[in-house]
């Protein structure tokens, strides 16, 4: 789940671990109160003791699964877990909600249960997200493909949510739920894969909202038959007793997705 530019910081870093898989080459680190999980450039994941909110693409994804239309979620699937901010932020506003996640990096795992407190409460597979997707059959009121490869210099999607990809993922969502991706609004081949999404959000749903965060390149679709609108968040900043985490939920933007016409 990378934020592609790292996170802001006023206090001094402090590298507490590095560490080196076959997937990934990380680096948790201490900043102040906060501790972050750096992957080859990004931010895949971000702990504070006190907050839970970033103003970055995490929690476009947590609260992106607020706007089902049939109400809030009481399961959801999250494909590339990471170090388990979202589902942090998921638990937060839902205390009773069902949260799988899956990641294919033990090493993240590892690292997210012993330093960014990744409990129990989230039920984790180790395993390839497509190989879970097609081999199992339950399914979710919300499904997050939060899905990115480290690339040699940038982070990269595993798969553009789109075609055979994205009939893959809904086949995972119960109806009524909704499908929500994030992806990077930069130049380049981030360009190109966003403009593949949209397409494939606009000929796979009834309807789709764009949620953007106020910091950071990511913009995140919630597809589904129904879409609530943006007015629907304003409810859970009763959920955060932290100014600074409701200051960052008013900041999230929501509009629709709309049209076909062909994307720059």
């Amino acid at each position: 789940m990378p934020v592609v530019r790292p996170l802001a910081t006023v206090a001094r870093p402090r590298i507490r671990e590095t560490l080196k898989t076959p997937f990934n080459a990380m680096s948790v680190v201490e900043v102040g109160l906060r501790v972050d999980l750096d992957v080859e450039g990004a931010t895949y994941a971000t702990w504070h003791p006190k907050r839970f909110l970033t103003g970055y693409s995490w929690d476009a994804l947590a609260v992106g699964c607020l706007l089902r239309h049939e109400g809030p979620p009481r399961s959801v699937l999250i494909l590339g877990l990471g170090g388990g901010t979202v589902a942090r932020q998921l638990r937060r506003f839902l205390p009773d909600i069902r949260i799988v996640g899956v990641e294919i990096d033990p090493g993240v795992v590892d690292v997210a249960r012993r330093h960014l407190h990744l409990g129990d409460d989230v039920e984790v597979h180790v395993q390839d997200a497509y190989e879970f997707l097609a081999e199992g059959k339950e399914r979710f009121d919300a499904v997050i493909d939060d899905l990115f490869l480290s690339g040699a210099s940038d982070v990269v999607r595993s798969r553009v949510p789109d075609g055979d990809t994205l009939k893959l993922v809904r086949s995972r969502v119960k109806d009524g739920g909704v499908v929500v991706a994030n992806l990077i609004t930069d130049v380049g081949e981030h360009a190109a894969v966003r403009a593949a999404a949209r397409r494939g959000y606009r000929e796979a749903f009834a309807q789709t909202r764009i949620v953007t965060p106020p910091r950071g390149l990511n913009e995140i679709l919630v597809g589904g038959e129904h879409v609530r609108p943006g007015g629907a968040l304003a409810v859970w900043g009763a959920h955060l007793d932290d100014d600074e985490d409701r200051t960052w939920l008013s900041a999230i933007k929501v509009s629709e997705l709309r049209g076909t016409e062909k994307e720059k």
